[in-house]
């Protein structure tokens, strides 16, 4: 019992954080105009997606099961699609597609940056979202079929046969193969952005022409300078969402692909509990990383009620520019 309710009450906590954090996020993205990027359009799907994901953890953490479930279609969807809990895991797999996809549109747009301005348009961003959606749906498509009504009043598990291979299948899809790709996106990243600010540095050194163009020039580095800021800040942001993912993820992944190999679990257990307290706060943990490290935000923030300044005009200025 003393797990179930602490359980509840990280629910409940990363719930209310979760809901109210993305839908700031989701506002302030869509009503402050200069926010209105391709990289900012990603982050706005990711917020709706963990606003959606906590709405669904708090509601499940405090509304009981059916009992008597009632009759007809509408007790079969409520057994595959709620009790199964294809909803939860699914907005879970949405939500790991989407920090995928904003990485590798980060990484197409520092490395590739011509490939990224003549084919990551707008209708591009739109079919990645798509994408994202109809993956984390399929992702969790196992668990519509392994409940179902009983027609006397409650919901049954049904053995449909290769669990095992259905486990190690998400454990790669869900977990593995994207950690993979985006801890080598970042890592290339970063190899690059050291390269290049290696060559500016020399470059920089061999000051020649007038003073008038030399003016002329810094004010055109100063720009660009402050561009590059702004996309590193973006970066930042973006590993650190990365990282606080494989802390709240890594513990319930392992878990589940040991059990699915006979490894006895406790589900009542501190160590699963543990688990799956990290997974539901991860929604609630990308809004406070935003308030804190991405400077965009927190001057859209600011905009949006009517907080101006400088830095404000720069950062939000920049942003409509920014890749």
């Amino acid at each position: 019992m003393g797990a179930a309710i602490t359980l509840q009450v990280v629910q409940n906590c990363a719930g209310v954080i979760g809901v109210l954090g993305n839908t700031l996020v989701c506002i302030v993205i869509c009503r402050v105009q200069s926010m209105h990027t391709l990289t900012n359009g990603l982050i706005l799907n990711q917020a709706a997606i963990d606003l959606l994901g906590s709405l669904v953890t708090l509601i499940s953490a405090n509304v009981g099961k059916l009992d008597p479930v009632p009759d007809g279609p509408t007790g079969e969807l409520y057994c595959r699609l709620w009790f199964s809990k294809f909803l939860n895991w699914a907005f879970f797999a949405a939500s790991t597609f989407s920090l995928t996809a904003l990485t590798l549109e980060r990484y197409l747009a520092i490395l590739f940056p011509f490939t990224y301005q003549t084919r990551f348009t707008r209708r591009a961003a739109i079919l990645v979202v798509i994408a994202v959606w109809l993956t984390g749906c399929a992702c969790s498509a196992y668990n519509i079929a392994i409940k179902r009504f009983n027609g006397i009043g409650s919901c049954e598990s049904v053995n449909v046969g290769g669990s095992q291979l259905v486990g190690v299948l998400l454990f790669c899809f869900e977990y593995l193969i994207p950690v993979t790709v985006m801890l080598y996106a970042y890592i290339h990243i970063i190899v690059v952005l050291k390269r290049k600010a290696r060559r500016v540095g020399v470059m920089g050194g061999n000051g020649t022409g007038s003073s008038a163009e030399r003016q002329a020039a810094g004010r055109g580095e100063g720009q660009a300078e402050s561009l590059v800021r702004a996309r590193k800040n973006v970066l930042k942001t973006l590993f650190i969402v990365f990282c606080s993912f494989v802390v709240c993820w890594t513990p319930n992944k392992i878990i589940f692909f040991m059990f699915n190999f006979g490894w006895p679990l406790d589900f009542q257990g501190a160590l699963y509990v543990i688990s799956v307290a990290l997974v539901v706060s991860n929604s609630a943990v990308n809004p406070i990383i935003y308030a804190l490290k991405y400077r965009q935000f927190r001057h859209g923030v600011l905009y949006m009620f009517g907080v101006r300044s400088n830095a404000d005009e720069v950062v939000l200025g920049m942003s409509s520019t920014q890749g």
